[in-house]
C-alpha cells in the first residue's frame, strides 16, 4: 500500500504566495497515469493560482476560505465546500480575498505537470492581457513576479 501523508510533504512555495504539495503526482509516493490532486495552501488577502491555461480538465475543491474564481470571462467568489469545473484550454486564476489562508485541492487529468509552474518559477509567465486573453473585468490582478531568492 502506497500512503502520501501531507505532514510529510515538503511541496513547493511559488512567487504568488501560495504552497502546493502533490498528494497524487509530482513528487508524490503516489503515481497516477490517468490524473493528479494537490493541496494548495493561498496566504491571506491575496495569494494567488495565477492566470494560466492547460490541456487537462481540472477542479479546484475550496475546502476552506474565500476566493475570487475568474475561469475564461467570468468572475465570482467561491468559498469552502464549493467546487469549480475548469474545461481543458480555459484560462483561470484563483485568489484569496480573506484574511485567513483560502486552502483548496486540485485534481486534474491526465497526470502530468502543467507549464505554468515552471514559467511562475522562472518568471515567464505569459502576461494576462498582453500575452493571453485579459482577466475578467474587476478581477485581482495576475501575480507574474519572479521570485527574488532563486
Amino acid at each position: 500500500m502506497i500512503i502520501a501523508d501531507l505532514k510529510e510533504i515538503k511541496g513547493r512555495t511559488y512567487p504568488a504566495r501560495r504552497r502546493t504539495q502533490n498528494l497524487v503526482g509530482g513528487l508524490s509516493p503516489i503515481q497516477a497515469k490517468n490524473f493528479a490532486i494537490g493541496y494548495v495552501t493561498l496566504e491571506p488577502r491575496g495569494g494567488q493560482v495565477p492566470w494560466h491555461n492547460q490541456e487537462q480538465e481540472e477542479v479546484y475543491f475550496v475546502l476552506e476560505g474565500r476566493g475570487e474564481m475568474c475561469l475564461g470571462e467570468e468572475r465570482r467568489e467561491v468559498q469552502g465546500g464549493q467546487a469549480v469545473y475548469i474545461p481543458p484550454g480555459v484560462f483561470h486564476q484563483m485568489t484569496n480575498l480573506g484574511d485567513t489562508p483560502l486552502l483548496m485541492m486540485y485534481c486534474y487529468g491526465p497526470a502530468g505537470d502543467v507549464a505554468h509552474w515552471k514559467q511562475e518559477l522562472s518568471g515567464t509567465l505569459p502576461k494576462a492581457g498582453v500575452d493571453v486573453p485579459g482577466l475578467p473585468a474587476g478581477a485581482q490582478a495576475q501575480c507574474t513576479e519572479k521570485p527574488k531568492d532563486e
